[in-house]
């Protein structure tokens, strides 16, 4: 313990952008009992949408490095320097570099959240290589069972170094977002509105999902996809190939819960996830989702015909007669939100954060 009684700390992150992991990180730092825990995030670049969310009390440092690679000596020396009783790594790529320093500092326990399905995600072979160390770490967060049986079969992790939590839902925050939201302009009212949000790049499957839109072509739906990426130029360019004008781009958002608040569906077209906050977020606003059968906990968040359906996204034709029979359908918003409520809230899955930084 540090000398205050209270367990210190550092959550690292690359910075505060708007995605899933710093999503998470900002939460449990913003909720953590101020009586036990002090709460700080080490940023390699103090920027991102989620910096104005984060509580006055959080201590950020800023390392200002642009490159993960070059912010490892700033990282060791904070955490000599500081000496905290806990660090918190949760972003894939600095996990892997950090396990190889982990024995450096005895007195301080190591947990790294890994936000992949890792051998789906990690095909560098000079990042794999640190993956030989990930024993290291006194604990490892997966999100699923997919990402943790990923890591015994393809790493030797040892089970008893994993541990499963899901991501929370904070449900206070999507509440105050939804009050504040009016409906999109774009939205018309003899569509029916369907939304994809996530990065524009190869592993959200948007590619595939443009050409289950050719099929729609017809059909009175609108496809809005929200994230920006190094894929827009290229998927822009499918999207007039295809002759696709009922498919908007919307770039990044700053509030994507006004599109999911009015949507009449939300599809997630990844190719693999680790955990798709996107996912739990939409039933958070009552919104019906169809998600591609891919690894990353999909069949764990998706009750079929309550929440949300899996279908296979490559069979092009099926997808989209599957989007049409969804669509027809009427849901519960209140029955979808509860699906969410009663396994994914934030007060259920911060307990067990709580816990497990307490035990080690």
């Amino acid at each position: 313990m540090s000398n205050s009684q209270k367990t210190q700390i550092i959550f690292i992150l690359p910075d505060l952008e708007t995605g899933g992991a710093e999503r998470i990180v900002t939460t449990i730092a913003n909720h953590l009992p101020r009586e036990k825990f002090e709460p700080k995030i080490m940023l390699l670049r103090k920027e991102g949408g989620y910096l104005e969310f984060l509580k006055d009390d959080v201590e950020v440092i800023d390392l200002k490095t642009q490159r993960i690679r070059n912010s490892l000596l700033p990282i060791l020396r904070e955490i000599r320097k500081r000496k905290p009783d806990i660090v918190f790594s949760g972003f894939g790529e600095v996990n892997a570099y950090l396990s190889l320093f982990i024995k450096l500092f005895p007195k301080t326990k190591f947990i790294a959240r890994e936000t992949n399905v890792v051998s789906k995600h990690v095909t560098r072979k000079e990042i794999r290589f640190f993956y030989k160390f990930y024993n290291n770490y006194d604990k490892i967060i997966c999100q699923s069972d997919d990402m943790k049986n990923d890591l015994l079969e393809n790493f030797s992790i040892d089970e008893e170094k994993m541990v499963k939590i899901n991501n929370p839902v904070d449900f206070d925050f999507i509440e105050s977002k939804l009050q504040e939201s009016i409906k999109p302009e774009s939205f018309r009212e003899d569509f029916k509105n369907v939304v994809a949000i996530g990065n524009l790049s190869a592993r959200k499957g948007f590619d595939i999902l443009l050409k289950v839109f050719a099929y729609l072509k017809k059909e009175k739906i609108l496809l809005h996809i929200l994230g920006d990426g190094r894929d827009r130029e290229f998927l822009h360019h499918m999207r007039n190939e295809l002759g696709l004008e009922n498919v908007i781009f919307h770039g990044q958002q700053k509030n994507p819960y006004q599109f999911l608040k009015f949507a009449d569906l939300f599809i997630l077209s990844s190719r693999y996830e680790g955990f798709p906050n996107v996912l739990l977020e939409a039933g958070a606003c009552g919104i019906f989702s169809l998600a591609n059968n891919c690894p990353g906990g999909i069949s764990e968040i998706i009750h079929p015909k309550i929440n949300g359906e899996i279908s296979d996204i490559e069979n092009h034709a099926a997808f989209a007669k599957k989007i049409v029979e969804v669509l027809s359908q009427n849901r519960d918003a209140s029955v979808i939100k509860n699906s969410i409520k009663s396994r994914f809230s934030k007060e259920i899955i911060l307990g067990k954060y709580e816990d497990l930084f307490l035990s080690i």
